[in-house]
Order: C-alpha cells, then structure tokens, then sequence
C-alpha cells in the first residue's frame, strides 16, 4: 500500500499577496468571484460586452431590456437605459459574492464632458441605491483626462461618491488625483509595457525593471512619502511577475488567468511596496495646474498614447454592446 502524498505546507501566492495587499478580481464573471474570493471586483465595458454574450447572462438582458422598456420612450432613450441598467445590475449581482466594492465605469465616450460624467455618476448611484446598496460599496470608475478628473473631484467632495481613476499612466495624472481626493486610483502596468515593447529595442524586462512596474512603485511611494489618502490599485497585467513585484501595493487588479496561475504557484513572496520604504525615498514634491497636467500629459508620449487608446478602445466597447442592446429591444418593439 502506497503512502499519500503529503500536502502542500506552503501557502499559495494568491494567498501570500492577499497578506500583503487587496486582491481585486477583474473580470465580469460572477464564477471567478465565487472561485478566488476577492475582495472587491473591477468592470470596464469590454469585460461586461464579453459577459453580455455568454448564456449564463441571460436573465440579467432581459432585465435591463424590461427596465428600459418601461423607462424610455425612444428607442434612443431606451438603448441609453438599457446601458445603465446592464451596468448596475453587473454590479449589483457582484456585490452579493464580494465583501467589498465594485467598481462601475462611467461610459468612455464622456472622459472630456466633466458635467456630464458627474450627471452619469449621480445617476448611477441613485440606482444602486433603489436596488438596496449603499453608495460607500461603490466605486465610480472614470478616465484619468482633467475633465474625469475633475469630475472626480465634484463628486468626492460635494456628494460623497467615491471614485476609481482609470486609464492612468503618469505620475502627473496620479498627482492630479491625489489633490483631488480621489479614494482610489488604477495605473496600469500591462499596457506601459506593450508601449516600450512596441517602441523601443527592449523586448523583454525582468518584473523588477518592468517600466509599468516601476511606475505604480514611483506613484505609491510618492502618495506615501506625501501622506495623500488616495490608495493606489496597480491593474492591467501581463503575468505573474508584474503582480508579484508590487506585493504589498494598496490594492492590485488582477484576471482570472492570472488569478489562477497565483493559486497555483508556491513561489515565495516579497513584500516590496511598503509605506516605510515610500516615506524614505527621495522623491520631490511636485506642484501641479491645468496648464502643468496638460503640458506633461503631452511631453509623455507613452502616457498620452496609452490614455487616447484606451479611451478610444473602451468607446468602441460601448457602442458594440450598444448596438446589441438595440437589435434586442427592437425586436421587443
């Protein structure tokens, strides 16, 4: 008789990093959550048009397309309700497998019309509200331009509505945030690295000198070292490597494939962001205006590539499932 095989005594890397650091899920895919259990989850317009077109999904369709039925009067108005309905209700199913917040996206194509993004932002919170939740589990997801961010700023301090800063690629954007009180703030690191990859003659970084890597690391050292409350959630991975290298980060976005790969790996972890090690660095205090955030914003061509194509990619998201929503309700017309 053969003797079992021992277990594994050592903790996976998902379960070290979430020692170190909030795990966040970023996906649409209510299974995922149930799986990795996070803490909080993230959607954007390209995760909830991919979960639209899975069947599992269904119900919830039918649900924003009833709710705008019955709230719009052309099938413009219509469309636009079954959008914000789609959205919440996401969010709402999420909220009941998380402990923490969701993050719900304000549509990409209003990152410049700061009044129409707060509008939006209202809107949506009123709706989770009449679905029972209360607004402090709510993250309103915005795109880092002046306008999202001054948005931001309305909304944190006049209406008590918390916000997530997306699509952000630069210090000058992160500091920008941080004066604004913004609660939180997603740079991203996958997309810094297709941008030097795609632009320079490196091809290849260790995790540690991953350009995307050492930005998250410059901007939570610099909110710590400054005392800012806005927390810092590092997104937008291409492996492990990157996520492992900002163990100890405020909070890191992650994909299920990712996901799955930490629960499979045993590899020891590092705690490398720490507040002790923000508040020693070197780091300038740095002043900064509309004139200053736009001046910088186009110096960095990588960050200013980076926020227009993200923007346009997250546009283009929203109008397919848009144009899906509408052959749908036509149908019911």
């Amino acid at each position: 008789m053969t003797e079992p095989s021992p277990k594994k005594s050592k903790m996976s890397s998902l379960g070290q990093l979430k020692n170190f650091t909030v795990v966040v899920a970023d996906t649409g895919d209510f299974e995922t959550m149930k799986k990795y259990k996070p803490t909080d989850a993230t959607t954007n317009p390209s995760l909830i048009l991919a979960a639209a077109k899975m069947p599992q999904y269904k119900d919830l369709i039918s649900k924003a397309l009833k709710l705008a039925v019955a709230n719009g009067k052309t099938i413009e108005e219509q469309t636009e309700e079954a959008m914000d309905n789609l959205v919440v209700l996401f969010g709402t199913e999420i909220l009941s497998l998380i402990p923490g917040r969701v993050s719900t996206e304000v549509d990409a194509r209003l990152s410049f019309d700061k009044e129409a993004s707060i509008a939006k932002a209202i809107k949506y919170i009123e709706m989770y509200e009449k679905a029972g939740i209360a607004k402090e589990r709510i993250l309103i997801k915005l795109a880092s331009t002046w306008e999202g961010i001054q948005a931001a700023k309305v909304l944190e301090q006049e209406h008590g509505i918390h916000c997530n800063l997306t699509l952000l690629f630069s210090l000058y954007q992160a500091i920008a945030c941080a004066e604004s009180d913004v609660t939180l703030i997603s740079p991203f690191v996958g997309r810094i690295l297709d941008w030097h990859v795609a632009n320079t003659d490196k091809k290849s970084f260790e995790p540690l000198k991953d350009p995307g890597v050492q930005s998250v690391t410059n901007i939570y050292n610099y909110f710590k070292k400054f005392n800012y409350k806005t927390v810092v959630m590092g997104a937008s991975f291409r492996n492990i490597g990157e996520i492992k290298a900002l163990a100890g980060c405020d909070l890191l976005t992650i994909s299920p494939k990712l996901l799955e790969e930490l629960e499979l790996s045993n590899e020891p972890l590092t705690e490398y962001l720490t507040v002790k090690n923000g508040k020693a660095s070197d780091l300038k205090k740095i002043e900064i205006d509309e004139a200053k955030f736009r001046w910088e914003m186009n110096e960095d061509k990588m960050a200013n590539d980076k926020l227009s194509e993200g923007i346009r990619n997250f546009a283009a998201d929203s109008r397919k499932l848009e144009k899906i929503l509408t052959e749908m309700l036509n149908k019911i017309n």
